[in-house]
């Protein structure tokens, strides 16, 4: 080799270095495991590079940092990780350990951080998103391990939430820095406080020194500066009482913004100016001593407006002291109450009292909210909770049972409604307030008070009953959410968002703020009829009375102006139908494993509803779409619209027969005849398309071809030939596993029908068979095997004869089902007709051997008839 052409290569060498070097440290968003991060290197979110990740000395300090900063201001660090634990020299070292955590090590590679992964997961990656989000990955989903939105520092970016959730247990809080120099926790965090409604609150320690007005929809109330800026930046709040959380979204085209908590306890909204490099405050809270909380004391009112003293009164009261200094003594009632004699005094434009002890009532007008209020002696306040909601301009109610306090005259406030004696309103010089309309009529008798308030009681109900409302009961734990937040996380209903629709609803996926998924299920306007409702509502009053693994479970629902909403578990997988009713390939995903898991799976589920929760409920609807499947394939039912609780449903003005072609039992399509053996025929059904791949269909054609196959002695043909036939070796490993599902406890206790359940498993074997021809509503039940005690056979041929069949007729189905068989055993069938149901000891004969050691070693086997009678 020449030595030009030795150095030309060295030259490229070196050119080939620099870039993979400049790639890995200055241009890269992602470390990957194996690889490190260390003092000098960053990561650059990629994107846009608005943000970076690396090693830091605050201020004037010499300590180093690990943190997250804008790009445009490097000096602007939203996110440090080791805030409490800083590293003395610049040898500190990003990388992942054995476990696959992603850890920090100082010079002496001790962990001084880590990402506390929980649940035994091993990540692979960890990438610095354009949002700020530094999230780890395992690589095999988008789903993330951990990220640093949810372990904030002092700053609020887009994207990130401020509450909690308790179904994590995850708190989202912001917490000041100990000073400009030290970002270790300080004494200022800032909450999102839940009761009663929402609000922001800033802390110092355990007190509280700012606080907004309660979340109106809109933005919160008490701070007029969020209208501002309302073109680049969307405000929500989702959830419901404690489980509650706020945040933001930066429109497109919006500037860089933050929302953070100072060490000298003063939070701030600032945006990033381009032309000036500089941030600029669009709020800061508290400003002003009127935002100071509390500092009028009970019932005071502070008016920022006032050069002077500020602090006064709530009109028709006065201060307790008559020191210019004791603001905190508050304000005291110039005449006492006198229910219900009482009216009503608006103070306008205000930053609505702490709802802390407040009430909160929703889907009422601000008419409404005065009403109840007024007819509520211990009701002191109230306003309206939201200033826009589908259209209007006030509804929902806030009623304040007890010491008012924090209230300051606010631009862009809110009106607010005190109780006061009836006297005040005579008074010339109580404030000049204005008054309610029915504070200028007082009523001439108490009982004509409680007339009124007994007329518009039963009207309320009546409304509800119509409207289809949900009970407010405390026993059922579903929350209620509103309108706004599932509007939030569907991104307004978005069409992209869509997993399924059908005639009645449609089904959005969506995702919570710790990660999870759910699916919003949102009914038609055309399926709201009163029916629709009544059926909505029921879902939402049984659903929250259940829990069970195999049934889906229903987190919240919405129940809003014309909305009718359900919140459930997502279930990636989605329904059974796309799977045994596919395609080929499709079809071929479900293996025979799935298959029996996914039976055994609604059996339990069938077997809980019928006897495992408190009441008996009936289904009414089993069919492969009601069943749906999560990401291990388990089998959880679904769609409880048209359930029914069987020891109060039974009867009653809604005799409405819900029919599913193929699925629902003859007697009950037919005569309308309702009970737990509906669901146990339908349940038969599933098993048979589940092995088959085949639907039946309202012409039965699925149960007449699985007839001629047993004539034939060919069932094994009925099974799905997406797959190929079980192994004669590994076909005895299916049949003890059905053995097994068959004699599960939990299935032995399904009240009236256990065998049907229990022997009905057996299908894998092929021997539950129906007979097309049994249109008279007659059902055979067949009980074979080699150790059946002969008693046994005299009971059931007794049975058979007290149902109109001749004991010669039972012998040839006996021996016809032994030639069937082939293995010489006595057989026997039970053939049970529709006075069966009247025989009270028809369990009896053969119940007692299939439960004792008269069928031990037996082979049990079914025949379900058409009609659906065990």
């Amino acid at each position: 080799m020449r030595p030009n052409d030795g150095q030309l290569l060295l030259l490229l060498l070196l050119l080939t270095c620099t870039f993979l070097l400049c790639t890995q440290t200055l241009g890269a968003d992602t470390l990957e495991k194996g690889q490190n991060l260390t003092d000098g290197a960053t990561l650059i979110s990629d994107g846009g590079g608005s943000f970076t990740l690396g090693f830091f000395s605050p201020g004037v300090s010499n300590k180093r940092y690990l943190g997250i900063w804008f790009s445009v201001s490097n000096d602007t660090v939203y996110w440090v990780a080791n805030r409490d634990k800083p590293l003395v020299d610049r040898s500190g070292m990003l990388v992942f350990n054995d476990a696959g955590s992603l850890v920090l090590l100082d010079g002496s590679r001790r962990p001084v951080w880590s990402s506390e992964m929980s649940g035994g997961a091993s990540a692979v990656a960890a990438q610095l998103l354009e949002s700020g989000n530094l999230v780890v990955r395992n690589g095999s989903s988008d789903a993330y391990l951990w990220q640093s939105f949810d372990s904030p520092s002092d700053t609020l970016l887009p994207g990130m939430k401020l509450g909690k959730y308790s179904w994590s247990r995850t708190v989202w809080t912001l917490t000041s820095w100990r000073s400009a120099d030290d970002p270790s926790p300080g004494d200022y965090s800032r909450t999102l406080e839940g009761a009663g409604m929402p609000k922001l609150v800033l802390w110092q320690g355990n007190a509280k020194t700012y606080r907004t007005g309660p979340w109106n929809g809109v933005y919160f109330n008490g701070v007029p500066e969020a209208t501002g800026y309302s073109q680049w930046y969307r405000l929500y709040v989702t959830g419901s009482g404690t489980d509650t959380t706020y945040g933001y979204t930066a429109l497109p085209g919006a500037p860089l913004t933050r929302v953070v908590v100072n060490h000298t306890g003063v939070a701030q909204r600032l945006v990033w100016e381009a032309s000036s490099r500089a941030w600029i405050p669009l709020f800061t809270g508290p400003n002003g001593e009127c935002d100071n909380y509390g500092r009028c004391g009970p019932f005071g009112l502070c008016n920022p407006s006032v050069a002077s003293s500020r602090c006064g009164c709530i009109p028709g009261f006065s201060r307790k002291s008559s020191s210019s200094l004791k603001f905190a003594d508050g304000c005291g009632r110039d005449a006492d109450l006198d229910c219900p004699t009482d009216g009503f005094m608006v103070v306008p434009g205000v930053k609505l009292p702490d709802t802390h002890n407040a009430t909160v009532a929703t889907g009422v007008t601000l008419e409404q909210c005065k009403a109840r209020c007024k007819a509520n002696c211990s009701c002191l306040a109230c306003a309206a909770a939201y200033i826009q909601e589908e259209g209007s301009d006030s509804s929902g109610c806030i009623m304040w049972a007890d010491t008012i306090v924090d209230v300051r005259f606010s631009d862009k406030g809110q009106d607010l409604y005190v109780r006061l004696s009836i006297s005040k309103f005579d008074d010339p010089e109580s404030g000049g307030g204005k008054s309610f309309p029915i504070a200028l009529v007082v009523a001439p008798v108490a009982s004509a008070v409680t007339v009124l308030l007994v007329v518009f009681l039963i009207w309320w109900r009546m409304r509800r009953r119509i409207l289809g409302a949900i009970p407010q009961n405390p026993s059922i734990a579903v929350h209620s959410v509103n309108l706004a937040t599932l509007k939030h996380v569907t991104g307004n209903f978005s069409e992209t968002n869509i997993i399924g629709q059908g005639g009645f609803g449609v089904v959005y996926k969506a995702q919570l703020a710790d990660g999870r998924m759910i699916a919003v299920k949102r009914l038609k306007q055309s399926a709201l009829t009163r029916k629709g409702k009544k059926d909505f509502a029921r879902e939402v009053e049984v659903m929250a009375g259940l829990r069970h693994g195999s049934l889906l479970r229903l987190f919240a629902y919405c129940s809003q102006g014309k909305e009718r909403i359900l919140v459930y578990e997502y279930m990636q997988n989605k329904s059974l139908n796309i799977y045994i009713f596919g395609t080929t390939e499709i079809r071929a995903s479900l293996n025979w494993t799935k298959r029996l898991e996914i039976i055994h799976g609604i059996a339990h589920g069938v077997a809980y509803l019928h006897g495992g929760s408190d009441k008996s409920v009936i289904h009414r609807d089993l069919k492969p779409g009601n069943i749906l499947l999560d990401d291990e394939w388990k089998a959880k039912i679904a769609d409880f619209g048209t359930a029914k609780l069987f020891a109060i449903d039974q009867t009653g003005p809604d005799q409405t027969i819900v029919v599913s072609p193929g699925y629902a039992a003859p007697e009950y399509a037919q005569r309308g005849e309702m009970t737990l053996k509906c669901d146990v025929y339908s349940f038969g059904v599933i098993i048979l398309e589940t092995l088959s791949g085949q639907r039946n269909g309202s012409t039965q054609r699925l149960l007449s071809h699985v007839w001629g196959l047993w004539e034939q002695n060919k069932v094994m043909e009925l099974l799905d030939i997406a797959m190929a036939l079980p192994h004669p070796d590994s076909e005895h490993e299916i049949l003890s596993e059905l053995k097994r599902l068959c004699s599960h406890a939990a299935l032995r206790h399904v009240p009236r029908h256990p065998v049907c359940v229990r022997e009905g498993l057996t299908l894998l074997h092929l021997s539950l068979r129906f007979r097309p021809g049994a249109s008279s509503g007659n059902a055979c039940v067949l009980l074979s095997g080699s150790s059946l005690q002969r008693e046994g056979e005299d009971g059931m041929t007794t049975l058979c004869t007290r149902c109109g069949f001749t004991a010669a007729e039972v012998a040839a189905q006996r021996g016809a089902s032994a030639a069937h068989r082939g293995d010489g055993a006595g057989s026997m069938v039970a053939t049970m007709c529709p006075r069966l149901g009247s025989l009270t000891s028809w369990e009896d004969p053969w119940s007692a051997k299939v439960d004792g050691g008269g069928a031990t070693g037996a082979h049990w086997t079914m025949w379900f008839g058409l009609n659906g009678v065990p």
